[in-house]
């Protein structure tokens, strides 16, 4: 948290100072790529954007600007920085962001990773939960408006399933009740293997 806002505090020193924008970057495109990443390959807590499904990626920024999706970090930073998008530059972001290239993140446990593939892979019968990939894809690529999850990193994805769990964006579909029924090890385990989704370890 404190890395955050000291990264944050400096962008803000440095902002004036940043230069003119290059021909195919827009000022939206570069102030969510002081967080997410100069690739917007994600940068600790700031998930990746790259590659994310365009409908997912609008959705959200709606649910921020609309103070729907509620856990803290969006309430710090995210609900702030949506306030004044026009429905236009949203979407605009949104397929920008949706069309450049993929790095997975292999920051999981690979030692875990076998574990969270038959979860994401069979679901867990005795706890009721449908694999994940009736949702999400058989490569964890998304669907539509349901997010790509292939390659975020461990901690972005262990986090976001522990806040359902919390009761944080109550409103996103069956999540919350799925997280809430998944156990800390389970939750380690499906958030490692995703992590390493797109490299060659995996496939």
């Amino acid at each position: 948290m404190k890395l955050i806002r000291s990264k944050l505090a400096i962008l803000a020193i440095v902002s004036v100072a940043a230069g003119p924008l290059s021909a195919d970057e827009s000022l939206p495109v570069r102030n969510c790529t002081w967080c997410h990443g100069s690739s917007a390959q994600g940068f600790m807590m700031a998930p990746r954007l790259a590659g994310q499904r365009d409908q997912y990626i609008e959705n959200q920024l709606l649910s921020f600007r609309d103070h729907i999706r509620d856990n803290p970090l969006s309430r710090q930073y995210m609900w702030g920085a949506a306030a004044n998008l026009s429905p236009q530059t949203v979407h605009d972001l949104s397929a920008y962001f949706s069309t450049l290239p993929t790095l997975p993140a292999n920051d999981g446990d690979r030692q875990l990773a076998a574990a969270g593939r038959t979860i994401y892979e069979q679901g867990i019968a005795e706890s009721n939960i449908v694999s994940c990939l009736v949702c999400h894809g058989p490569n964890a690529e998304g669907v539509r408006e349901i997010p790509r999850l292939g390659g975020l990193s461990y901690s972005y994805l262990k986090r976001r399933l522990e806040q359902w769990g919390e009761g944080f964006h109550a409103a996103a579909g069956p999540m919350p009740h799925i997280a809430s029924t998944l156990s800390p090890n389970e939750i380690d385990a499906l958030a490692s293997y995703l992590s390493f989704v797109g490299s060659a370890s995996v496939e």
